[in-house]
């Protein structure tokens, strides 16, 4: 008799253990339940619509680094399946990857539809069953099956299931699993931007900086990278990478600090000093306003000055000193307080979930369960903005398909 395959979530994860399963054993009958009625919502969402399907690494110390919580697990999983693999596996199902500069990587078609569609098409050729608005309540076991119960009171069996639910926001949502004896990291947001409310930044809305040093007051947090004004705050891959780094210890602070900005990391503050003076003696008549040398965005040069009381007709030859000691303190280390977050688009993670010693990394089976699986971000495990979660998504899917195929082989 066929053995059975349930895999509870149609997301990133969930499908990939589902594909791969039914594909490595043809006689494996495979189900995908999902609670809501829509299928791989983040793959949908992800890279504005594009779809960040993995990162251009070759070296898994380098790639792992980038794990925030989990970097130890995901380097045993990147033995099994890598970055070369998830392209390799997407370029032979007719959707090849591309590379952009930050090292990011996207279908050449920039529609995340490419890859929605090929998993879907993968989903149909090997005959998986697929169910929506099916969420699970309650999972026992009987006569060594699986027992899986709904809230209508229907239950299904399965003899091998693999949770891929995704995160959950708060720690009582993770009962259903607590129940089976597996111990919970609690959860805390990650990936958000900053929020300054009522701060002036905010008319910056739309201004990107290419090169920024941000780091948060009284922590060792500190992130280099490009930074996005908003009307809420501030927002971009630096912001992005510090609330990763951050998760726990800016939840603990209930996300109101301080931080400090350095808009010219690429400058040393003697070179500003001298500059300024330069120009006090050969462009003497020039409006301070009119000679920004940092190569900012003239929005920002101009409200940094605004900050410092330095007005629109200053000229070099009636600028003080007073004003010049404000005008590399903002440029260098410009302070704001943060006072809340905001999750970013529709990208969010959460840190936190199934606690990493009750699984095995080699095959992402429970060490508390036999024959039970987790793939993708119910694992305590999460990665920094740039398609590492999805990387994470892919290589637990398919070690627990392997892991899964593997025994219902041998039996």
């Amino acid at each position: 008799m066929a053995k059975e395959l349930i895999v509870i979530g149609g997301g990133a994860a969930g499908f990939f253990c589902a594909v791969n399963a039914a594909r490595m054993d043809l006689s494996l009958r495979v189900t995908i339940l999902e609670k809501t009625g829509r299928l791989l919502s983040k793959v949908r969402v992800s890279g504005g619509g594009r779809c960040n399907v993995t990162h251009a690494s070759d070296d898994i110390g380098e790639m792992s680094g980038c794990y925030p919580r989990g970097k130890n697990f995901v380097r045993k999983a990147f033995h099994y399946f890598f970055t070369h693999d998830t392209i390799e596996w997407f370029a032979a199902r007719g959707v090849p990857l591309k590379t952009e500069a930050d090292g990011r990587m996207f279908p050449v078609t920039d529609n995340s539809e490419t890859i929605v569609g090929c998993l879907l098409r993968e989903a149909e050729k090997y005959g998986v069953t697929i169910k929506l608005n099916r969420e699970v309540k309650q999972i026992s076991s009987a006569s060594g099956r699986f027992v899986l119960s709904f809230s209508d009171s229907q239950v299904m069996m399965a003899d091998f299931v693999c949770i891929a639910c995704g995160g959950y926001p708060k720690l009582s949502m993770f009962e259903w699993l607590s129940s089976l004896g597996h111990t919970i990291e609690p959860p805390v947001p990650s990936l958000f931007t900053f929020n300054l409310p009522n701060h002036p930044i905010r008319r910056l809305m739309g201004v990107s900086v290419p090169q920024v040093r941000i780091r948060i007051a009284h922590t060792k947090l500190s992130e280099e990278g490009a930074v996005l004004a908003t009307h809420w705050g501030l927002s971009g891959p630096a912001v992005l990478r510090l609330s990763a780094w951050g998760a726990r210890e800016l939840h603990a602070m209930q996300y109101h600090f301080e931080i400090h900005v350095n808009w010219c990391p690429h400058l040393a503050e003697q070179q500003v000093r001298q500059e300024l003076r330069d120009s006090r003696t050969s462009h003497a008549a020039r409006k301070v306003i009119n000679h920004n040398f940092t190569g900012l965005p003239s929005r920002l040069w101009q409200f940094l000055l605004e900050a410092a009381s330095i007005d629109d007709e200053m000229r070099f030859a009636d600028f003080p000193a007073k004003k010049e000691n404000a005008l590399v303190r903002n440029l260098l280390d410009y302070t704001a307080d943060v006072r809340g977050k905001t999750t970013y688009k529709e990208e969010f993670v959460t840190a936190g979930g199934i606690t990493l010693s009750d699984v095995d990394p080699n095959t992402m089976m429970s060490r508390r369960m036999p024959n039970l699986f987790f793939a993708g971000e119910v694992l305590d495990v999460d990665g920094i903005t740039g398609g590492y979660n999805f990387q994470h998504a892919w290589t637990s899917g398919w070690i627990a398909a392997r892991a899964i195929t593997a025994q219902e082989l041998n039996d």
